[in-house]
């Protein structure tokens, strides 16, 4: 094509390089999984009643279970927990904090039975939204809503005297440890729930997989306790490794970086798994 000058002349128009469609698509999907995670903070803390028992749930753990051992003389409770405290509420708020991180994905899951429900979820994949954007934002935002706890469980162990020790760096690690296993474990919640419409499913499968990783863990009692076989689940159980990671942080001041490296290993194959099986089965009806 050319246009016309004043004088007549013709001059060719310069051609306008359009940029590649990847990159357009990648604009796009960055922009739908910002609006999509932005949509489940929203929701999170605009529903009173999730943040209540999000934040509730820990602290009563850490209440009635960290009391359990009040009457226990210091000296034969260190012993039976193989490590100098002040109280068991100091040996059992990494723990809590944990464990806490494995019901996070129960709720994300559930979120996305009811956007499938409502049809919101079918909306969504109409446009060109990939099922891998809809599955990292629905992760993301799970883990993102377990850190609620975190302050609170923090300023309630210190309401009960418990004694905390490390640097802010350490407690930075801890923290990122904790979203690292708040995202492994929403991607799982997810992923086994990708082609299910039924409410009951994510309820059925928390209770499964919390019981035994939550008891066959660090988190509650030294695993040099456990029989053998609780043991082997233990030295594979992200959980374990978490709460070692802050135990070392609260109680003493020590931060094991092969704890949080063992943790992202973790997360990483977990979120990488789930988008594989988000992209490949995950439906509306």
């Amino acid at each position: 094509m050319s246009a016309e000058t004043e004088h007549g002349v013709a001059l060719p128009t310069p051609n306008v390089v359009a940029p590649p469609t990847s990159e357009f698509h990648r604009i796009g999907q960055m922009s739908q999984f910002t609006g999509l995670y932005s949509r489940e903070l929203l929701r999170t803390f605009r529903n009173p009643w999730v943040l209540v028992i999000t934040v509730v749930q820990p602290f009563m753990w850490l209440a009635f279970f960290g009391s359990s051992f009040a009457n226990v003389p210091l000296a034969e409770l260190e012993k039976l927990l193989h490590i100098t405290i002040s109280s068991y509420t100091q040996f059992l708020l990494p723990g809590v904090l944990s464990t806490s991180m494995l019901s996070v994905g129960m709720f994300g899951a559930m979120s996305t039975i009811q956007d499938k429900r409502f049809g919101y979820m079918k909306r969504i994949l109409l446009t060109p939204t990939s099922k891998s954007t809809v599955f990292l934002a629905k992760a993301l935002g799970s883990a993102t809503r377990g850190l609620v706890q975190i302050p609170v469980m923090v300023v309630a162990a210190l309401a009960f005297g418990v004694q905390l020790d490390g640097t802010p760096l350490m407690w930075a690690g801890f923290v990122l440890a904790l979203i690292f296993l708040a995202l492994g474990f929403s991607s799982l919640f997810l992923a086994v729930t990708a082609s299910s419409t039924d409410w009951q499913t994510p309820g059925v499968i928390s209770n499964f997989i919390m019981m035994p990783l939550m008891f066959a863990s660090g988190a509650l009692f030294p695993t040099a306790n456990f029989p053998a076989w609780m043991a082997t689940i233990a030295n594979w159980n992200p959980v374990t490794y978490t709460a070692l990671l802050g135990r070392g942080v609260v109680v003493s001041g020590t931060f094991d970086w092969l704890y949080l490296g063992y943790v992202a290993i973790f997360a990483g194959l977990l979120v990488l798994a789930g988008t594989l099986v988000g992209r490949k089965y995950m439906k509306v009806e």
